[in-house]
């Protein structure tokens, strides 16, 4: 029997999808993740805007294009947030977030209820790995309760994963893995014994050679303590996602996020002391209900004085249940306006950064067809020709002029010394 398992989302998603492959593999099943023929489809679902939900739902009918017949499961986000949105379409089993890898259990049995989210942290999910890096899963839900942000009510309050768990799935990984990714829906409340404990996670996972990369992080952690500590370690790669979401302080008190754009950038800064060539990129939500154009042009200016390496920008998306939904939404026109203004500030910023770097070490994930393609330590996308075949090896480039989505890249040849 073929399964396929498609995933909408964010990585923890991936995952725990990845998660759900490995069990179904372990059980004898065929499984893929490409949407293609299959006797049951597995679709992991997003509820974080509404064209996410809109996706997830429409995902059903692609599935049904390959066959008909099949059997349809549903988990996720969106069925945690709304289950009869997808039982009207006539799958058989809708489960939520919590308990994915129950599916495996159930397949046999029809529709399921939403289980009860859980307290603790559900640590039976091992992800099937890539050959080059690894997506480990440290921490699930989040107390912060932003405005405009539903994860919190589908995911359930913030839980952590025990420090042995997480050593000992990374321990596990193969030598051809090179990269770790630290991923959660909130990494920056990642805790041991209730105490802040990312820093001491990164610590452990340094003794193991392999990078480490966090997926993202939260301003409110970044200290002398925090950066000093991180700058320490030899294989941390220095990206920092912090999400922003505005740049005026009027909007993101309405937004009821935890810090002011004073102490955003003081927090840049500190980082930047720390790791000069930093990639510090963001996430920013335009068109918030309420925002005025002199609030928006101070999200702009904010933007610019941080200088980004890049940005993710969303158009606000209308979540019923949030305190935003509440709120008068503003036209999709003048979102899409502001929207494309960042567009134009976030490519600026982007060349302004490439030109900063000079040098770096890059993972080749793949070869394209013309060019090797990988990252370097702090997520510059570089394409690199070579007659070698330089798949799954870190190799030290110089950093060329724009190319596609990143740069060309020349392999850095070692010095004759006279």
């Amino acid at each position: 029997m073929k399964i396929c398992v498609m995933t909408l989302g964010c990585k923890v998603n991936k995952y725990e999808s990845d998660a759900l492959v490995k069990r179904l593999e372990e059980k004898g099943y065929q499984t893929t993740d490409n949407l293609e023929q299959a006797d049951i489809y597995v679709i992991n679902t997003c509820a974080v805007t509404a064209e996410a939900e809109k996706k997830s739902r429409q995902m059903i009918a692609r599935c049904r294009k390959f066959n008909p017949n099949a059997r349809v499961l549903i988990c996720g986000c969106a069925s945690q947030k709304n289950q009869m949105q997808f039982k009207e379409k006539g799958v058989e089993v809708v489960t939520g977030v919590a308990g994915k890898t129950k599916l495996i259990d159930i397949i046999e049995q029809g529709n399921v209820d939403i289980s009860e989210l859980p307290l603790q942290y559900e640590d039976d999910m091992l992800a099937k790995q890539s050959r080059i890096r690894a997506y480990i899963k440290i921490q699930d839900g989040c107390n912060n309760f932003c405005s405009y942000c539903i994860i919190p009510y589908l995911r359930g309050r913030s839980r952590s994963r025990s420090l042995e768990s997480i050593m000992a799935e990374a321990s596990a990984l193969g030598e051809d893995i090179k990269e770790i990714v630290l991923t959660g829906i909130n990494v920056t409340d990642y805790k041991i014994d209730g105490k802040p404990g990312l820093l001491t996670l990164l610590q452990n996972l340094d003794t193991l050679g392999k990078r480490i990369r966090l997926s993202s992080l939260e301003e409110t952690l970044v200290s002398e303590e925090f950066a000093k500590g991180l700058s320490e370690l030899q294989n941390f790669c220095p990206h920092f996602h912090l999400s922003l979401q505005s740049g005026c302080d009027s909007v993101l008190k309405s937004m009821n996020r935890k810090y002011t754009t004073k102490e955003f950038y003081n927090s840049v800064q500190l980082l930047r002391k720390y790791f000069p060539l930093a990639a510090i990129t963001t996430d920013v939500i335009v068109g918030f209900p309420g925002e005025s154009d002199e609030e928006f042009e101070a999200t702009r200016r904010f933007i610019e004085k941080v200088g980004f390496a890049s940005l993710h920008i969303f158009k606000y998306s209308h979540r019923d249940g949030t305190v935003a939904s509440r709120m008068t939404d503003l036209p999709d026109g003048v979102k899409s306006q502001r929207s494309d203004i960042l567009e134009s500030v976030k490519a600026k910023l982007f060349d302004e950064f490439i030109k900063k770097n000079k040098t770096g070490k890059v993972l080749i994930e793949e070869f394209d067809g013309q060019h090797y393609v990988g990252y370097t330590e702090n997520y510059i996308k570089c394409y690199i020709q070579s007659d070698k075949d330089l798949v799954n090896q870190i190799v030290d480039v110089e950093i060329g002029e724009r190319f596609k989505d990143g740069v060309k890249a020349r392999l850095d040849r070692p010095k004759k010394v006279c």
